[in-house]
């Protein structure tokens, strides 16, 4: 049975980000819900304004990869259940609701390291905008528009 959209973002929240505190999950999720309301580039054109097109358009969320470099993916939206915490903080971006610290941004990566890329993706499109926790938060450049 395919989840609902509330339980795969509050799944999805979890599984991204359950590791960064409030703040990081509602960065994570004021992320996702940029891609689903930004006005041009390719998550207009791939996600079409769908919260569920932009959560499982391909490549985009590592929690949504059943294998990770070759390696089956032990962290996933479907193995790992969220809890109340997760579906309020849905909730709370599914209403409208976005983090001063993710403003705009429709990117966010993990680095592993304490120096965020100037840019990310390597294409350019987006520019470090801000950190949460471990997490990364980039902005579209006009590069995006191009996409």
């Amino acid at each position: 049975m395919a989840y609902s959209e509330r339980e795969l973002f509050a799944r999805l929240i979890k599984c991204e980000a359950e590791g960064e505190g409030i703040d990081g999950m509602k960065a994570v999720a004021s992320v996702v819900m940029n891609r689903v309301h930004v006005s041009y580039g390719e998550y207009l054109r791939t996600g079409q304004g769908n919260l569920r097109r932009v959560i499982e358009q391909p490549y985009q969320f590592t929690c949504m990869l059943p294998t990770v470099y070759g390696e089956i993916n032990p962290q996933t939206v479907w193995s790992s259940p969220p809890e109340q915490i997760h579906y309020d903080i849905a909730d709370w971006a599914l209403s409208g609701n976005i983090i001063s610290g993710a403003v705009e941004c429709l990117w966010y990566y993990n680095p592993y390291s304490p120096q965020c890329e100037t840019y990310f993706p390597r294409n350019m499109s987006g520019v470090i905008f801000n950190r949460i926790n471990q997490h990364c938060f980039y902005q579209p450049t006009s590069y995006y528009a191009q996409t």
